[in-house]
């Protein structure tokens, strides 16, 4: 990774993890798809509401998995094999110790925590019915996505892409059983999601159990070690509060959703997350091929390297943020169409659609400065970017903009965060770049003179 050409390193580990992000992004998709045409609208709605609660599951998830696949690159930059072998066990035990106490939170108090995201009576059960199987296997997604992490991290991008691959193809197979022949619902969809992640599981266990790798499974590595530990959550902050705060973002929209629009505007607001979603992942997965990359080139101190992967992300992902932009300003109506075939849906969704999405050309490049600072270990940079768009922009815009434009605000609330966090991801940037490239000038000086 220190000296092969940068965008063929790019394309080798983001090709693989955009594949794996986009199919893993089918779960909500083909989730959504199902639900809506074989449950019904309302189903939908309280699928949304259930969402925020799945993403804080998910965020202790990378809390523990972003933190310790960027030490590991890190690590292997610099040669310490030992630490990076010590890692992969921490991830295992952490997860299973996180994921058992979010479980136990979220059955104890499910049907009120569901209530404050949005639920109506109506809603709540279709929420709860999806969320009980969720929070059961929590502890398999915690693994599922730890262990996918590691995987890219230590060479294995293309192994990484199979697992979600395996559990994408056994979710669109099991979702149709669950919800038409054997008639089980929202509860159908969730149990086909946790068996499918089962599968991937296993697959990541036949890889890391092969002693044949650099990273594998020994009777040494499963003790909690505090520096790795500490080092892990450290850098790994960053998206578990990117995510926790986009959870809480999905509440107040939801309650704000509610009060304004009822439960059609929050199955609208649904849909328009699930297609905006398949596009983030896209995003996703070229963070996660540049993630090794900086990080490696970041601890051997090529700084001009890692700059220039940087670089080549932040095209590639503008480029993709700016299709979804077209697509929801040209096509709204074709796209929602595949969710539902309530008119009255259809008929909210293309103007909301257009309004959330007309700025979304620059969140690309506001992703991917957020996570180049997590990447390479600046974690309170990161923090503070995630922070920005999340809650210090788009929460005081989703308070204060219905009071003036009604529901139309609460869907403005969104571009208008959207833009003034790229802004700031942009002046941050450029302060750090100019930092970055005066350690370059100090260390092509310190060559040159031991050279002497």
């Amino acid at each position: 990774m220190g000296i092969a050409p940068v965008g063929k390193l790019l394309r080798q580990y983001a090709f693989p993890a955009i594949i794996a992000m986009t199919a893993s992004s089918l779960y909500n998709i083909v989730d959504s798809v199902f639900i809506g045409h074989g449950v019904g609208t309302l189903a939908l709605s309280g699928l949304t509401i259930a969402k925020p609660f799945m993403d804080i599951c998910a965020a202790f998830g990378s809390l523990v998995g972003v933190g310790a696949s960027t030490l590991v690159a890190i690590k292997l930059g610099q040669r310490d094999y030992e630490s990076a072998q010590r890692v992969l066990g921490n991830v295992i035990v952490l997860n299973i110790l996180l994921s058992a106490i979010v479980t136990a939170v979220g059955l104890i108090w499910l049907d009120p925590i569901l209530h404050l995201f949005g639920a109506s009576d109506e809603s709540i059960v279709y929420a709860h019915d999806y969320m009980v199987p969720i929070l059961v296997g929590n502890v398999l997604t915690h693994i599922y996505f730890g262990l996918n992490n590691v995987l890219r991290s230590s060479g294995h991008p293309t192994a990484s892409m199979v697992a979600t691959i395996v559990a994408v193809v056994a979710n669109i197979i099991l979702d149709p059983i669950f919800i038409f022949v054997l008639h089980l619902g929202v509860r159908g969809a969730a149990l086909a999601t946790m068996i499918s992640q089962a599968i991937a599981v296993m697959w990541q266990f036949t890889i890391f159990c092969n002693p044949q790798e650099l990273l594998h499974f020994t009777h040494k590595i499963w003790r909690l070690d505090r520096r790795i530990v500490i080092d892990s959550l450290a850098i790994g902050l960053s998206p578990f509060l990117m995510n926790l705060a986009h959870s809480v973002v999905v509440i107040i929209l939801n309650n704000q959703l509610k009060a304004y629009g009822g439960d059609m505007a929050i199955a609208a607001y649904g849909v328009i997350n699930r297609v905006t979603f398949v596009f983030a992942m896209i995003v996703m997965g070229l963070n996660q091929g540049m993630q090794p990359i900086a990080g490696y080139n970041y601890g051997a101190k090529k700084y001009d390297r890692m700059l220039q992967v940087f670089r080549l992300t932040a095209l590639w992902a503008t480029a993709v943020t700016t299709l979804v932009f077209l697509l929801g300003e040209i096509m709204p109506e074709y796209t929602i169409r595949m969710f539902t075939h309530d008119l009255s849906l259809i008929e909210l969704s293309v103007p909301a659609m257009r309004i959330v999405l007309c700025v979304f050309f620059c969140t690309g490049f506001q992703m991917v400065t957020g996570n180049f600072f997590t990447s390479i270990g600046m974690a309170g940079k990161a923090i503070f970017l995630s922070l920005t768009r999340q809650v210090l922009y788009l929460i005081p815009l989703a308070l204060s903009l219905p009071l003036l434009w009604g529901l139309n605000g609460v869907w403005a609330s969104l571009p208008v965060s959207d833009f003034i966090s790229a802004l700031t991801a942009a002046i941050m940037l450029w302060v750090q770049v100019h930092k970055f490239r005066q350690m370059h000038i100090e260390e092509s000086a310190k060559v040159g003179d031991w050279a002497e």
